[in-house]
């Protein structure tokens, strides 16, 4: 049986060469967690391939990575055998009130339908004093100008604003608000491809790159990205959002355009 999950555009997996700049950037945010979960029991909500999953154990207590994807979890469960693995609808989280010390959604909000309903359930979860870890593109810059997402398994995708004024909305207080931005090498690799990397390897599959073009997407680490704060760096220019929040004791009551009901959010990336 194979060990690598079939590349769909819907997530991101390890190990292919061609997609070594969205892995790397993928990491990047796992490794800036890695002292948040230090000790902690921790919950990924939307763990997909489960890399990322694994790579919390080596500071967590203890991590559970859920996903609705059955063939996914069955992988990941294959691949780490750290974690524990479940598989549960992201609508209604198998777990109980104010359970989880640290939950971690990374890459997964843009994926759901029902935004307010997933925020909650995150929020029914985590306890009084734990930690909420969210990242998602910027619509900034990841869809500039466009109506729609660039993505197609791209459900909404937000700015700072409307993920913090989501977050508070649903009963979080905002803690800290990063954005994951291209370094040095990266800004130079934009440079050297026509103005933006990204568009350059988004131009044509990976099978008919050049040489240089392969080579310098095979060459991506982690340590090409910085996660830096909103007040250090302008966090509408990042390429990614990175949101530290925690349970709010006195959330808005008010409601809100998207709290209607709609189809469970199992959707991943």
């Amino acid at each position: 049986m194979s060990t690598v999950l079939p590349l769909t555009g819907e997530r991101t997996v390890p190990g292919l060469p061609g997609e070594n700049y969205w892995f790397r950037r993928h990491e990047a945010a796992y490794r800036f967690a890695l002292p948040l979960v230090r000790g902690a029991r921790v919950l990924e909500v939307g763990c997909g391939e489960g890399y990322g999953t694994d790579l919390l154990t080596a500071s967590a207590a203890g991590v559970v990575g859920l996903d609705y994807d059955g063939p996914t979890i069955a992988h990941a469960a294959r691949t780490y055998p750290g974690p524990r693995f479940v598989r549960g609808n992201l609508a209604a989280l198998p777990f109980a009130a104010e359970s989880v010390e640290v939950l971690v959604t990374l890459q997964v909000i843009e994926h759901v339908w029902n935004h307010p309903e997933f925020v909650r359930e995150c929020r029914r979860v985590v306890r009084r004093d734990g930690l909420l870890l969210v990242t998602t593109p910027n619509r900034l810059t990841f869809s500039p100008g466009l109506d729609e997402p660039v993505n197609p398994f791209h459900t909404k995708e937000f700015d700072a604003a409307e993920l913090t004024g989501l977050l508070r909305h649903c009963g979080f207080r905002i803690d800290t608000v990063y954005g994951l931005h291209a370094g040095a090498r990266l800004r130079a690799l934009d440079a050297a491809h026509g103005g933006s990397f990204v568009d350059a390897q988004l131009a044509a599959p990976p099978d008919s790159w050049d040489d240089g073009l392969r080579s310098d997407v095979e060459s991506i680490d982690v340590g090409d990205f910085e996660i830096l704060p909103a007040d250090v760096a302008p966090v509408d220019e990042s390429l990614d959002l990175v949101v530290l929040a925690r349970p709010d004791e006195n959330p808005p009551r008010s409601a809100e355009p998207g709290d209607e009901q709609r189809q469970p959010d199992h959707e991943r990336r």
